[in-house]
């Protein structure tokens, strides 16, 4: 997908949500456990429930692997339902990736061709040519993780080295990596202060933002500093204030009314940015 249909999809829609599909089999409805895939089953009915309200879905692979193959195949079953069904939709695999170059052309392949997710996170740890290799991967994304919503991103992130916070030196060094057009950035909800810097050296690029909601960002102090003039640039992403707000037979459409509130806010946002 590119740029310039996600975007589309983000007027069209009034909406720049992302939904993200963490499930945990401890906390879905307990009458999806007799399926014979109810981590797909739970995803189908959150996906054809709040599809016209989102532009994107972003399962974090974790909550897959964690199954083994089961878990993997549930996650493949996932994507192929979204790209049959609902091909405008843009895919995150959250897989915070990165390694050595031929590792990640191998991970890459594996998101990209097999899987064919829209975009990926990585990890900038190892630099240029551990990122490098998603880059070369026509109307594909790589979401880097620039200031992460974590406590712990206070550890490293924005530690100052030669007179500037590491997570702006990330910044302004992806700039210049080949296929940089093809770059994302990671920016927590809670560290929402931090996007007028982060747009003074991004002006233009799509953020990926988890926090909203259950983690405590707000979705108009986002906005408010992080939406950019030319194409939004924004993915707000919420997992559990969405797909768990009902562990009953109504779970998908509780997800649904959550959905809208937050699609009904971000509608008001972009009519008031005309």
């Amino acid at each position: 997908m590119t740029t310039q249909q996600l975007v589309e999809q983000i007027y069209k829609k009034k909406s720049f949500l992302c939904i993200g599909l963490d499930v945990d089999l401890t906390k879905i409805p307990k009458h999806l456990l007799d399926e014979e895939d109810p981590i797909f089953e739970f995803n189908k009915a959150i996906i054809d429930a709040t599809h016209h309200l989102a532009v994107g879905y972003k399962p974090n692979t974790a909550f897959y692997e964690a199954y083994g193959i089961k878990g993997w195949k549930s996650l493949e079953k996932t994507i192929q339902y979204l790209n049959t069904n609902y091909p405008e939709i843009f895919t995150v695999a959250d897989a915070k990736r990165g390694d050595i170059g031929n590792t990640s052309t191998m991970y890459a392949k594996a998101f990209f061709e097999d899987l064919a997710f829209d975009s990926v996170t990585v990890a900038p740890y190892m630099g240029k040519d551990s990122v490098e290799p998603f880059l070369a991967f026509n109307n594909k994304h790589t979401i880097l993780l620039a200031l992460t919503s974590n406590q712990g991103a206070f550890d490293f992130q924005t530690k100052d080295v030669d007179g500037k916070e590491l997570y702006k030196q990330v910044l302004e060094t992806s700039k210049s990596w080949k296929n940089s057009e093809n770059l994302m950035y990671v920016v927590g909800a809670t560290k929402a202060e931090f996007l007028s810097d982060i747009r003074k050296i991004i002006p233009n690029s799509f953020l990926l933002v988890p926090g909203v909601g259950a983690q405590g960002g707000s979705l108009q102090e986002v906005c408010k500093y992080g939406l950019n003039d030319d194409n939004v640039g924004l993915l707000i992403n919420s997992s559990r204030g969405i797909i768990y707000a009902s562990n009953g037979l109504d779970y998908d459409k509780a997800a649904a009314n959550k959905a809208l509130e937050l699609q009904s806010e971000m509608e008001q946002i972009l009519n008031k940015k005309k």
